[in-house]
């Protein structure tokens, strides 16, 4: 198989997973106080059980495989040129780190870039062991993602079976509706500041898990995963059968009254369905399914960075105090308006930077300023 197909697969799963995080992030914009609250505690319309069965937690963990991915492809480009591997791409992700502070402070407490530049970090020294080494630190560290994830869960569980906590959590979540129902924008951004370490601690929490993700995308792409071909084909229909044959019913556990199991479901087998859908998406594309929507996506996940930024600033824009205000009226509706009409607008704008410019106004400066130290060395890592 060619790199050019190749790289047609990982840009539509980009595309389809910047989407999918917009249809999960959106509901935390149209009720930022939800975050705080367990499932048990919300209403649950048809709408939001497809999206805690079928979306929550799983294309965050396709953008966070498919950012392994490509963290090797680098790596790859990296032995052909002259720059040094593990300069260049810790520079690489400091710069990431700070885009993702910026885009907490000014935009969204829920940034993702700057877990995924720690994890960057630590998986660049990972990238130059041996496939049987990889795959034993994919093992580690989802075990002690696991392991994090339950004791998460059992202290969940106790604080809000405590009525003096629960109704403290409660409160803490009506005041962070207000903040943003009501609250200018500058209190908004006081308050992602004076907050940060607490707002950020779930992020960095998971740092385990997002490494085991990463690991987990390398491992995919040495197999051959992503190949347009016999070998390829034959392990996209394993990455079917096994990911929705076991990530599918563990996802059905949701559906269980009482949200006893959106803590797992989220962080640990939404993953495993994620694994699925990968499957499932790279099968259509070698099958020539779809095309005019394949095409779509792969304009959207070759400017993935701007349209996740993007799609947090139209969303902060359609539902807080400073834009048009759409907290609090008909959540579902308005949830569902503002996919679609996000989704658009995304679209638009990655076709019109393609088009003018090539490349996405924040890949653009994240390559230039990673390359500037190296300028005077021979480049070779995209």
């Amino acid at each position: 198989m060619n790199s050019a197909s190749r790289l047609h697969i990982l840009d539509l799963l980009r595309g389809v997973a910047i989407v999918g995080t917009l249809a999960t992030n959106i509901w935390i914009f149209s009720n930022p106080g939800s975050a705080t609250l367990m499932p048990m505690d919300q209403g649950q319309s048809v709408v939001e059980v497809l999206q805690s069965v079928f979306v929550n937690g799983n294309f965050l963990a396709m953008l966070t495989i498919l950012f392994g991915v490509g963290l090797y492809m680098k790596y790859q480009n990296s032995k052909a040129s002259e720059v040094p591997w593990i300069p260049f791409y810790l520079l690489t992700m400091f710069i990431l780190f700070i885009e993702g502070l910026f885009h907490f402070v000014f935009i969204f407490e829920y940034d993702i870039l700057m877990t995924y530049a720690i994890t960057g970090a630590i998986v660049a020294f990972l990238v130059q062991l041996k496939t049987k080494t990889i795959t034993i630190w994919v093992i580690v560290t989802l075990s002690l993602h696991t392991f994090g994830i339950l004791i998460y869960y059992m202290q969940t569980y106790i604080a809000f079976s405590d009525p003096t906590l629960y109704t403290a959590i409660q409160q803490i979540a009506l005041e962070t509706t207000s903040l943003y129902q009501f609250g200018t924008y500058f209190e908004q951004v006081l308050y992602r500041i004076e907050n940060f370490f607490l707002l950020r601690s779930e992020a960095f929490s998971l740092i385990y898990g997002s490494i085991g993700l990463y690991l987990i995308g390398i491992r995919l792409y040495l197999a051959g995963a992503f190949n347009m071909d016999k070998k390829g084909i034959l392990i996209q229909k394993k990455l079917m059968f096994w990911g929705f044959g076991i990530g599918l019913p563990l996802n059905l556990l949701s559906l269980v009254p009482g949200g006893y199991f959106e803590i797992p479901v989220r962080f640990l087998f939404a993953p495993v369905l994620t694994i699925g859908y990968i499957g499932l998406i790279a099968w259509l594309m070698n099958r020539g399914a779809l095309r005019w929507i394949q095409k779509q996506f792969e304009v959207i996940g070759r400017t993935a960075l701007s349209c996740y930024v993007l799609q947090s600033i139209l969303a902060s824009l359609y539902f807080y105090s400073f834009g048009l205000g759409f907290i609090g009226v008909d959540g579902i509706l308005a949830v569902v308006v503002g996919v679609v009409l996000i989704s658009i607008c995304m679209l638009g704008f990655a076709h019109l930077t393609l088009k003018t410019f090539g490349v996405g106004p924040l890949e653009w400066l994240w390559k230039t300023l990673s390359k500037m130290p190296f300028k005077n060395r021979r480049y070779s890592a995209k």
